[in-house]
Parts: structure tokens; C-alpha cells; sequence
């Protein structure tokens, strides 16, 4: 392990997960991402081992199966599993946003029901608010759930849902009439409806269907789909949190833990390539000497080697912060902007020190040459982030002229 993002203040638990997980990153995930990743392969054994790690349950409280840790716990556990392949971390993340959705709002039935099946893995989580015309205006969805008894109706449909296939819940954001009169405001008339679904593809139960996964030019492994509902019946008591008019507050604050994990994920493919290009630059030679004795070259791991310890030291910001039950909105939108932002100049410094060998599938930098772009939109994009991180300085300093 390098000396690179180290985080001061843990406990000796936190420590000890942080390094069986490392471990198993070293040992079952990077000998085998490449080859996977270039198959589009789902990682199946990889996932296998988190179960027997008990990461799926690792923020899920101990009441109900899981380790109760800290989402700073988590997010360390996002970075060194991103670190060896950011697909394996995506399929972890839409478990937690639902599991954390779930701790926070949903029933004392709901948890009961979901959470001890979901530490287990037994259950696994994705979550949907997109659809294909609206892209980062939530307000927008066209999905709708209407009452038909002790039933909701639901149809739309939804886009870009991670572990939409391998999923058996899945947390959809609809509008819902009910209860809110004509002129409501978009975002207090929409509820999270909890789905639960056969894992596969096609019609996975009455009324709802999976198609085949979206190709993408990298996060691949993981299976990224739509979800079509037509004349799906969901009970009333799937309802999150049993209260519709709901669900926008509920799928944001999920996006916070969402944020804070991409801000992860980022500082993870970041460490990644900068280890990559720091090795390479001692193993190739020119003009007589290792290319990392020209200062070029170590001017670029300087600069490489400063933003993942920015991007890392903001992302440990925002989750201790959430932990603390504070608004972290504004410390989650800048880490999440900042880190992907530089994960993404990092890997093209490590692709550049690789020069014409970085444009080879035979090395490792060409998979996260295509990996880090996902994380410039996922999870609402950069412009998404400013805005919001603009708003709250505003409300923060405020003109009182």
C-alpha cells in the first residue's frame, strides 16, 4: 500500500475491514478485472466473495444482520474496491443507496422484511429515478403510480439502472396524484415504490420487464438496463415509508450517499493509475535513463500523486460528515465534482506516461481510460454538482446589504 490517501483518526475495526478488504482486492479482483472487464463479463465470483465478506450488509445495522458501520467506513471500502475495478463497486453502491433509503425512511415492516435478506446479499438492491427524455430533471419523470385499492398501477419507463438485471429490488421513483391537488409542486407529488422482481432479463414479473443490458464503452461487468412498467401491481405497503408525495426527498437523500461513494470511486480508479504510471515510468527507459528521472515525468506524478490526495482527504470530508448527521450536500457535490473530475486527469497522465503501450488492451491503463468518463455523469454530472454547490454558498453567505 502506498502512502498515498491514507485517513487518520479510524478505529481498530475500521482498520482491520479496510485491510481484509484490500487484501481481497489484491488477491480476487485485480489478477482477474482486465480479462473480465474486456469480456463484459459479470463478476460472479468476485460478488460471491464480498457476500462472504459481509460488505453487502456493511452500513446496515447490526439489529438487522448487518455490521453498522460508518458510511466513511464504506466509502474507504468504495475507494480499494474501485481501486482493482470500479464495476465491482457499482454493484455494491445501488445495494446501499436502497439498504441506507430503507434504514432512514422506510417501516418498522419494510426493514424487517428487506434489511436482514439485503446484509446477507440474499437481496439485492438497485434504485431508479431516470427515464430516457429527462436526463438530470427529476421533475420531469412521466412514470406514474395510481391507487387501485390496496394496489398501486404502475407505468413508464425508466432508464439507466444499474444492476437492473441481477437485482431482486428495486427502489422506482413514480408520480403519484394522490393526495396532492392540481399545481402541486413536481417534486412533492412523487413516491418511491419498492419492486420487488426475479433477478434476470425480460418480463421478470407481470407487468414489468428487463430488457438486455445497455452497451457501454467501459463500466462494463456490471449490467446497466431500462426497466419498462406496464400495469404493474404493487401493494400499497411497498410504499417507502409508507407516505406518498415522499419519494424526491427520499431518492436525494440516497443521492448523497450515492455522491459520496462516485467522490470514492473516483479516488479509487485515481490511486489505481497514478500506481500504474509511477511503476511504468521506473520500468521504461529513453534516452539512457528510467523516463521517471526526467523531470516531465515527475513533474506529471507530482500533479498526479497532489489531486488524489485532494480528491481523497474532500471525499473523507463529506462522509464524516454525513455520519455526523449534518447537510452534506454542499461537502458531497464538491467532492464528488472534484474527484472525478481529477480521477479523470490522473488516468490520462498514467495513459500518457504509458505512451504508445497505454493505447494496448494487454495493459491495465486502457480499461480505466474508458472507466473514469462514467464517473463525469454518474450521479448527476458536473453542471449538476455546481449548481448545487453555487446554491448553498449562497444561502451560506448570504448579502445582508
Amino acid at each position: 500500500m502506498s502512502r498515498l490517501a491514507q485517513t487518520h483518526g479510524l478505529t481498530d475495526i475500521q482498520q482491520e475491514i479496510l485491510s481484509t478488504v484490500r487484501d481481497f482486492v489484491d488477491k480476487e479482483i485485480l489478477p482477474v478485472a482486465t480479462e473480465l472487464e474486456h469480456r463484459d463479463e459479470y463478476p460472479t465470483h468476485i460478488v460471491e466473495g464480498l457476500k462472504e465478506l459481509g460488505l453487502f450488509g456493511l452500513m446496515i445495522p447490526e439489529e438487522y444482520g448487518g455490521l453498522g458501520e460508518s458510511l466513511l467506513t464504506y466509502a474507504l471500502c468504495v475507494e480499494e474496491i474501485a481501486r482493482g475495478w470500479m464495476s465491482v463497486s457499482g454493484i455494491i453502491n445501488t445495494h446501499f443507496i436502497v439498504a441506507y433509503m430503507l434504514k432512514q425512511h422506510g417501516t418498522q415492516e419494510q426493514k424487517d422484511h428487506f434489511l436482514p435478506r439485503m446484509a446477507l446479499g440474499e437481496v439485492r438492491g438497485a434504485f431508479s429515478m431516470s427515464e430516457p427524455a429527462l436526463g438530470s430533471d427529476v421533475s420531469a419523470i412521466t412514470s406514474k403510480g395510481v391507487r387501485d385499492g390496496e394496489e398501486y398501477v404502475l407505468n413508464g419507463q425508466k432508464m439507466w439502472l444499474t444492476n437492473g438485471g441481477s437485482s431482486t429490488l428495486v427502489a422506482v421513483l413514480a408520480k403519484t396524484d394522490e393526495g396532492h391537488p392540481e399545481g402541486t409542486a413536481p417534486h412533492k407529488s412523487m413516491t418511491t415504490f419498492l419492486v420487488e422482481k426475479e433477478p434476470g432479463f425480460g418480463e421478470v414479473r407481470p407487468g414489468l420487464t428487463i430488457p438486455g443490458k445497455i452497451e457501454k464503452m467501459g463500466y462494463k461487468g456490471v449490467d446497466t438496463t431500462e426497466l419498462i412498467m406496464d400495469g404493474l401491481r404493487i401493494p400499497a405497503n411497498r410504499v417507502l415509508g409508507g407516505q406518498t408525495g415522499r419519494g424526491f426527498y427520499h431518492m436525494m437523500d440516497g443521492v448523497e450517499v450515492g455522491r459520496v461513494n462516485v467522490a470514492a470511486r473516483g479516488c479509487g480508479v485515481a490511486q489505481r493509475a497514478f500506481e500504474l504510471g509511477v511503476s511504468y515510468a521506473q520500468q521504461r527507459h529513453t534516452f539512457g535513463k528510467q523516463i521517471a528521472q526526467h523531470q516531465a515525468i515527475q513533474f506529471k506524478l507530482a500533479e498526479m500523486a497532489t489531486k488524489v490526495e485532494a480528491a481523497h482527504a474532500m471525499m473523507v470530508n463529506a462522509a464524516r460528515k454525513k455520519d455526523s448527521g449534518e447537510r452534506n450536500d454542499l461537502e458531497a457535490g464538491m467532492a464528488k465534482y472534484l474527484a472525478s473530475e481529477y480521477c479523470k486527469e490522473v488516468v490520462e497522465d498514467a495513459f500518457r506516461i504509458h505512451g504508445g503501450y497505454g493505447f494496448s488492451k494487454e495493459y491495465e491503463i486502457e480499461r480505466l481510460y474508458r472507466e473514469a468518463p462514467m464517473l463525469l455523469i454518474g450521479e448527476g454530472t458536473a453542471e449538476i454538482q455546481k449548481m448545487i454547490i453555487g446554491r448553498r454558498l449562497l444561502e451560506e453567505y448570504r448579502f445582508q446589504g
